[in-house]
């Protein structure tokens, strides 16, 4: 590992029953247990926490405070200085390499984009959010990894962060314990009810309730079900199935497919043999790219056998060409042609900022709010009061004009309330809003399964 800073030897003297810490550089160890997290004395709470009185006395007794280069390592139980300096640290953890780059990149462009016009407008009260970067490169794993540094070591007041739902399970984690607050744009499977999360995207009762009826009374109610092999296309394909069910449907094929996966010459084989009426996607990220451009080159036809889809969007339809996409359908709350002024507004500043070629969707959408709602909630906060805790209640039944239409937080669940539409793609690139909700609709995260409703004290069973 090298050599030791004096204050690390110190600290190490210092651990009860042994343990040895681990700075920047490296991991210790005793008896084969390795630290888990290098930036942090106290990060699981099964370790043994050292008290701030012993360690300022082993300090002194070191002389290893001030000049040695301590690195102001946090203490289990301080205050946390989320407002400081001027500065409101913020975690924007979105992929900028690996296979779901082509959709995460674009949220971490909104997100940077509505920082800027937050500290453009005067920041919060006066103070400037701090964006701190990080590239998880499309890997749950480091996705924890970099969240766990981003609570512990940057001391973020929130996470502006994931895309797929592994993602963000593996951020949970530490996010819950340390009572921070993950900001999570996508749509995504329901079923889940933290109170340290907030839910921008849609949930299935937002997207499927009104869609599997539509899709089955137009085009019929035999399904090919095809997903990315995690828990969203799965979560989303057991709505799905029960909605068939309930309108007399059926399923006639059922696969998922790795992350990233770029053959679909078998899939596209089992839709031959099969003849399903509608094929129902929930492939995700490069993925979607090889689906679309491998079913119109075997010559199979949109306005017989359509893909619909709960994930497509404009980002994708731009990487594989929007005669690729002709034809399809896409159920969402926002697409870039929505005529609102706020999203005249958004769509100029994003490309205007990151190119005339650039498109807005869906999750770039929800990201771009999020920002706006987070910073409108810490506006109602003294600067002493600021933190994660205190963000997401003031952000509780908070309504904000998103490009989308007025979208609003719902007090218990933390999800939102969105306008649901689907839209069908044209060559151009850009989807058709051929049916939308007349008014936004309340997510309801366990809708599906009869009893269940998530309130802030937790899950609830009738």
């Amino acid at each position: 590992m090298g050599e030791e800073a004096p204050w690390f030897r110190a600290l190490n003297a210092l651990r009860p029953g042994g343990f040895f810490l681990s700075d920047r550089y490296g991991t210790g160890s005793q008896a084969g247990v390795s630290r888990p997290d290098p930036w942090c004395v106290c990060c699981d709470e099964e370790m043994t926490v050292m008290k701030r009185r012993d360690l300022l006395k082993g300090m002194a007794l070191t002389g290893v405070a001030g000049a040695t280069g301590f690195p102001g390592i946090w203490l289990k139980g301080e205050g946390a200085a989320y407002a400081a300096n001027g500065e409101i640290p913020v975690g924007v953890l979105f992929s900028l390499t690996g296979t779901i780059a082509v959709v995460e990149r674009s949220m971490h462009n909104a997100a940077l984009l509505a920082i800027d016009e937050v500290n453009a407008a005067g920041g919060i009260n006066g103070m400037k959010l701090k964006p701190v970067i990080e590239d998880p490169a499309s890997d749950p794993a480091t996705f924890a990894d970099k969240a766990r540094k981003m609570v512990l070591a940057d001391r973020v007041a929130s996470i502006f962060g994931c895309y797929t739902s592994a993602s963000r399970k593996a951020v949970l984690p530490p996010v819950e314990r340390r009572k921070n607050l993950l900001w999570y744009p996508t749509l995504y499977e329901g079923r889940e009810c933290s109170q340290h999360v907030m839910y921008g995207g849609a949930t299935p009762n937002q997207q499927q309730k009104e869609i599997i009826p539509w899709l089955v009374e137009n085009f019929g109610g035999r399904f090919y079900l095809i997903g990315s092999n995690y828990i969203y296309p799965k979560e989303e394909n057991n709505v799905c199935k029960i909605l068939l069910e309930q309108l007399g449907g059926e399923v006639v094929g059922e696969e998922y497919v790795p992350l990233g996966h770029s053959e679909f010459s078998s899939v596209i084989n089992k839709f031959k043999d099969t003849k399903p009426d509608v094929i129902f996607s929930t492939v995700v990220g490069d993925s979607v790219i090889a689906l679309h451009r491998q079913y119109r080159n075997a010559g199979l036809d949109p306005a017989n056998m359509p893909m619909f889809s709960l994930t497509t969007s404009e980002v994708e339809v731009a990487a594989m060409g929007g005669e690729f996409a002709a034809g399809h359908y896409t159920s969402a709350p926002y697409f870039m042609n929505v005529d609102t002024p706020a999203n005249a507004h958004f769509v100029e500043a994003y490309q205007k900022r990151f190119g005339t070629d650039a498109v807005t969707h869906f999750v770039s959408e929800a990201t771009y709010f999020q920002i706006h709602q987070f910073a409108e909630a810490a506006r109602k906060l003294a600067k002493s009061d600021i933190g994660p805790e205190a963000i997401r209640d003031a952000a509780r039944g908070m309504t904000l004009e998103a490009p989308q239409g007025q979208v609003r937080v719902d007090e218990e669940n933390l999800h939102t309330w969105v306008w649901p539409k689907i839209g069908q793609w044209e060559s151009s690139g850009q989807a058709k809003v051929i049916r939308e909700t007349p008014e936004w609709v309340r997510p309801l995260p366990y809708w599906a399964y009869e009893g269940q409703d998530c309130t802030r004290t937790g899950v609830t069973q009738a």
